[in-house]
């Protein structure tokens, strides 16, 4: 994951549709109860949580390279109260684990990471033979008209001078491209498809909370502090003069998930 600073009790308040996926991706694991899983990019654990629920004999670890997060998810959900649950702090580029998984999950955390090479190898070490692995991320195509909102305000002064530098963050791959990288890791594509998804916030409150949470967090932390919630503020209301808030004063932003499904091979 990223060096970046994050907000974790601000992330626990605005991912509820992160953790809406997250479910609709658990019920495709099929847990029997008694696997091992390892959680790439857990964040803030309530996800992890919940798989660990569906585990009465077996057992789950978040990993995460953002210490805040990792604090919180320990702190929500403590080991007395969770004894098959554990959490700890990860570059999820430098996995050290070898053959003790025999799933690895990841949702919504690794479009985080440019080079999937070494996170791919490392999966790939974690598992035991025949162990399986299912990652959702952005994929190709994902968040393009919130991109175009924000290159807008980039360009613009008083922003401008501070991105003059900056790096696009994100991997949003292809599906043809990651089969690659799973062949070279040691992992055989079972399926790796690109997949529409509507996300859903509550009102221009719910869409900044999103924006100043995740998506916009490489961008505003390189801008002073007086300048990051007017930069957030405009992305929005640009967003919303192309997109305006539905009849139910909902926003919608069109996603595009990358659903990875593999084995070692």
């Amino acid at each position: 994951m990223s060096a970046y600073q994050w907000n974790a009790l601000d992330y626990e308040k605005n991912s509820s549709q992160q953790q809406l996926w997250a479910r609709e991706l658990i019920a495709k694991l099929q847990l029997e109860g008694d696997e091992h899983v390892l959680d790439v990019g857990c964040g803030d654990g309530k996800v992890t949580a919940e798989i660990a629920a569906r585990l009465p004999r077996g057992s789950v670890l978040g990993v995460d390279k953002s210490g805040e997060m990792i604090a919180l998810a320990r702190q929500r959900h403590a080991v007395e109260a969770h004894p098959n649950l554990r959490f700890q702090v990860e570059d999820v580029s430098r996995l050290p684990f070898e053959a003790e998984f025999s799933l690895v999950f990841s949702n919504a955390a690794l479009h985080w990471v440019s080079d999937h090479h070494p996170v791919l190898q490392g999966i790939a070490r974690s598992l035991k033979p025949g162990g399986r692995i299912l990652l959702q991320m952005g994929g190709q195509g994902n968040a393009v008209y919130i991109r175009e909102a924000i290159d807008s305000q980039m360009e613009l002064d008083p922003y401008a001078p501070y991105f003059a530098s900056f790096v696009f963050p994100f991997g949003f791959h292809s599906p043809e491209d990651y089969k690659i990288w799973l062949g070279e890791a040691g992992l055989k594509p079972l399926r790796v498809e690109l997949i529409p998804k509507d996300m859903v916030h509550a009102g221009l409150s719910g869409l900044e909370g999103w924006l100043r949470t995740t998506h916009l967090l490489p961008y505003t932390q390189c801008l002073p502090e007086e300048l990051r919630e007017p930069f957030i503020a405009q992305v929005a209301a640009v967003y919303l003069a192309r997109f305006p808030l539905d009849e139910q004063q909902q926003s919608h932003v069109r996603m595009v998930r990358l659903e990875v499904e593999a084995e070692r091979a």
